[in-house]
C-alpha cells in the first residue's frame, strides 16, 4: 500500500516545474509587439497604398526653366511645300492653258501637247479621252506641282511616259492611245456628263437643247 502512495506520488505533477517551464517558454518566445510609426499616428508605413498615391514632390522654378529651354530648342520640321499632286486651283489653270478644240465648249474638251483630244469629265481613266495632269518633270526628279510644270496629257500617254525625262515626243504621239470620234460622240458624251450640248461660238452648227 505504502508502495503505490509512493508511485502515485511520483506521476502527480510538479507545480513548481510546470511553472518553471511556463517561465522558459515564455523567455525563449520572442514577443510581438506592433512597430511604432515615429511620425505620429496618422502617418502610414511606406509601403501602403496612400504613400504610393502620394502628390509628387513639386517641381522647382530652375526644372521649369530647363524644360523651357528644350522646348525652345526645339525644332519643327515645316510643312511640306511641294505636294506630290497638284492643287485643284492649278488644275483649273492647267485646263485652261492646254489648247482648245474648234467647234467644242473649251470648258468640256481639249487637247494635250500631243493632238489628242480629252475629255474634261474623264480623268484618271485609261480611255482614249481621258486624261491626267501630268509633271512636265517628273515629281520624283525635283519636279514641282505648279502651274509651270503642269500640262493636260492623255492618261495613257502619261502612264507609258512614267518619270522618263529622255523619251521624245515623236515616240509619245506613237505611244498615244487613238480613237476617232465624231461630233455627235462628243454630243452624246457632253448629254451624258453634263445633261446638255454646249457648242464653242466659232461652231457654226446649231446647238442641242
Amino acid at each position: 500500500m505504502a508502495l503505490e502512495q509512493k508511485r502515485y506520488r511520483n506521476m502527480r505533477p510538479n507545480k513548481e516545474g510546470n511553472n518553471n517551464n511556463r517561465k522558459n517558454k515564455n523567455a525563449s518566445s520572442p514577443k510581438r509587439t506592433r512597430p511604432v510609426n515615429p511620425s505620429g499616428p496618422d502617418s502610414r508605413p511606406s509601403g501602403s497604398r496612400h504613400s504610393r498615391l502620394s502628390a509628387p514632390p513639386s517641381v522647382s522654378i530652375l526644372d521649369r526653366e530647363i524644360v523651357t529651354e528644350e522646348f525652345e530648342n526645339l525644332e519643327i520640321s515645316p510643312k511640306t511645300t511641294n505636294p506630290r499632286s497638284f492643287p485643284y486651283s492649278v488644275k483649273q489653270n492647267c485646263w485652261e492653258k492646254a489648247e482648245k478644240v474648234k467647234g467644242r465648249d473649251p470648258d468640256r474638251w481639249r487637247r494635250d501637247p500631243l493632238g489628242n483630244t480629252v475629255f474634261r469629265k474623264l480623268v484618271g481613266c485609261p480611255g482614249c479621252l481621258c486624261h491626267d495632269y501630268d509633271h512636265i518633270i517628273p515629281y520624283s526628279k525635283g519636279g514641282e506641282s505648279t502651274l509651270e510644270n503642269c500640262q493636260v496629257l492623255q492618261a495613257t500617254v502619261n502612264r507609258s511616259k512614267g518619270n522618263r525625262t529622255d523619251i521624245s515626243k515623236t515616240e509619245l504621239i506613237q505611244r498615244s492611245s487613238y480613237c476617232r470620234v465624231s461630233g455627235r460622240d462628243m454630243d452624246l458624251l457632253e448629254l451624258s456628263a453634263y445633261g446638255n450640248v454646249r457648242h464653242g461660238q466659232d461652231s457654226g452648227g446649231c446647238q442641242i437643247q
